[in-house]
């Protein structure tokens, strides 16, 4: 691939937007715009509202750089706009990025292609009526199907727990993941290309890596590489690369995992458009591999295109 093809171009940065993931993107945005201006592109800031289409007729772009996180944004919406409009872009493509936003419906591929995934069920935000039991799979994990960076997601080990975390969720969306919950390490690879990054492990200091953890503490320890033995590190980079395979993943992705007490991986989700500033976890990754933080945005942008 040639590197700077997009350097004679005008590159719009997709940051903000309207989902609950709005100031984590534009963090993604702000600092993805700094690298690529810092490598002399030609960059104009994009946040988009209801009224995109016409933003982008009234001040056309050669190129879209996606940093949205969340609902509209990562999940197939803003994607077939720019096929619609012919704007090549970066990322996964709109059914990719609809299947690996939808939790409940990515499972069912991994499943389907043999990606070993936690025990699972679907539920309606209309039919809320389960306890731990009936679920039979003992201490779940609750997410909202279409929601990111762990927006009401919730560890439930009684039913009680479960009765207030499922009513949450339901407040996110009208599809809820119920996941068996795995206790072990958690572990997340980035594949850029199709080719797996590094291992990283996450040690939140709370039991569950939420919100909060991931955004506003200083406390959760990112170990790059991974402290695991090869032949887990082996199997992490191949179920990585196969679960982004599966869903129809391009350019830049992350796959988190679960690494059981007995040593079993097990793939939780595919993040499409994983956070990118200077100090998150796929550009750590590549500083593992020599590539700095402004390169990585470029070769991110190189690949962009359309019919993805």
């Amino acid at each position: 691939m040639k590197k700077g093809i997009w350097r004679e171009k005008k590159v719009g940065v997709f940051l903000g937007g309207i989902s609950s993931e709005r100031d984590v993107s534009l963090d993604t945005g702000n600092a993805i715009v700094k690298a690529l201006r810092g490598k002399g592109y030609d960059v104009v800031e994009i946040d988009p509202d209801h009224d995109i289409a016409q933003t982008l007729q009234a001040n056309p772009i050669d190129v879209a750089c996606i940093a949205l996180h969340g609902r509209y944004g990562e999940d197939g919406c803003i994607q077939g706009l720019l096929e619609w409009m012919k704007i090549p872009y970066t990322g996964s493509g709109v059914l990719s990025s609809a299947l690996a936003m939808h939790k409940a419906l990515a499972k069912k591929v991994f499943v389907d292609s043999g990606i070993p995934t936690p025990q699972s069920k679907e539920i309606s935000s209309d039919q809320l009526d389960w306890d731990l039991e009936k679920l039979g799979m003992g201490a779940v994990v609750v997410k909202p199907s279409n929601e990111g960076s762990s927006v009401g997601i919730q560890v439930c080990k009684e039913d009680a727990t479960l009765k207030a975390a499922l009513e949450d969720a339901a407040k996110y969306d009208t599809s809820i993941l119920v996941e068996q919950f795995i206790e072990g390490r958690e572990l997340t690879v980035g594949v850029l290309n199709d080719q797996p990054l590094a291992v990283i492990e996450i040690v939140p200091a709370e039991e569950f890596y939420d919100f909060t953890a991931k955004y506003k503490s200083d406390q959760t320890q990112y170990l790059c590489p991974a402290p695991v033995s090869e032949e887990i590190t082996a199997q992490a980079l191949e179920h990585a690369r196969a679960a982004y395979r599966t869903l129809g993943c391009r350019g830049v992705a992350r796959v988190d995992f679960m690494l059981d007490q007995d040593g079993g991986l097990w793939v939780l989700e595919v993040n499409t458009i994983p956070g990118m500033t200077a100090t998150s976890l796929v550009p750590k990754m590549a500083k593992q591999l020599d590539i700095d933080f402004a390169d990585l945005c470029e070769m991110i942008l190189d690949d962009a295109s359309l019919q993805r």
